[in-house]
């Protein structure tokens, strides 16, 4: 997890209330949008139309570019897989099957704190996820591992990086997924994570603006609940102030 620049608003104790309701109605119902348009891609994300015979698969045809993305996927991986994970560079062929189904985990980060003694709270945010394939480890289970709060266990560490390093090389080998997914709406970023080694991940922003409260209100929730954790809210006029993208292509198509 690492900082991030976000708008800040004050708010009263009544206001973050129905925002905070508000909010979870909105994440709830764009969460399951993209869960069913993921879904609905299933079939252009199928690792093996990458990786060809890297890759288990009950097919053996061959696939073209797939050796220059598995050298691509081997640089990435032995970039990352020692610290912190303590994993060998070297990936073994073929590579275990990975399932094609894409999840959407929401994305995490630290809150800034000036007392590195105090407790790090961890931010949800409110429209942005990670994207990866589904595996056994996902990144609560992964950080766990390397916190100590759970047994390591390699294979499953291996196959959690496999997962999210796969859909980062299927966005920059088909840049007509990327034109796809912005057609839905969603703006896309590789982001590197800090706390997993600089492990690089796609992350999918929904187009609905999200802030924080100040430190100190933040501190005050999180002490009352008990938990060192707090979610972006969003603002009530944010939906108002949805852009459309195809208008403003169009608009500067024709302004052109």
């Amino acid at each position: 997890m690492g900082h991030e620049t976000i708008t800040r608003k004050d708010l009263d104790n009544e206001q973050f209330i129905q925002l905070r309701q508000n909010t979870q109605i909105i994440v709830q119902l764009l969460h399951k949008r993209l869960k069913s348009q993921l879904n609905t891609l299933k079939p252009l994300f199928i690792p093996r139309k990458l990786l060809g015979t890297y890759i288990k698969s009950a097919s053996s045809d061959e696939v073209a570019g797939s050796d220059k993305t598995f050298a691509e996927l081997q640089t990435k991986f032995a970039a990352h897989c020692e610290k912190p994970f303590g994993l060998p560079k070297k990936l073994q062929m073929p590579l275990p099957s990975i399932s094609n189904q894409l999840d959407a985990i929401p994305f995490k980060y630290a809150l800034p704190q000036q007392d590195p003694q105090k407790t790090t709270i961890t931010i949800t945010a409110a429209t942005r996820w990670i994207i990866s394939y589904r595996n056994e480890c996902p990144f609560d289970r992964l950080r766990a591992m390397l916190s100590g709060d759970e047994n390591r266990n390699p294979d499953d560490m291996k196959q959690s990086l496999l997962a999210h390093l796969i859909p980062v090389l299927f966005l920059g080998r088909f840049p007509s997924l990327v034109q796809l997914l912005r057609d839905l709406r969603y703006e896309i970023e590789i982001r590197e994570l800090d706390d997993l080694g600089g492990l690089p991940v796609v992350v999918l922003a929904a187009p609905l603006e999200s802030f924080l409260p100040s430190d100190d209100f933040i501190l005050q929730v999180t002490h009352l609940s008990g938990i060192p954790a707090f979610q972006e809210i969003i603002d009530e006029d944010a939906v108002d102030r949805i852009q459309d993208m195809l208008k403003d292509e169009l608009k500067a198509t024709v302004a052109g």
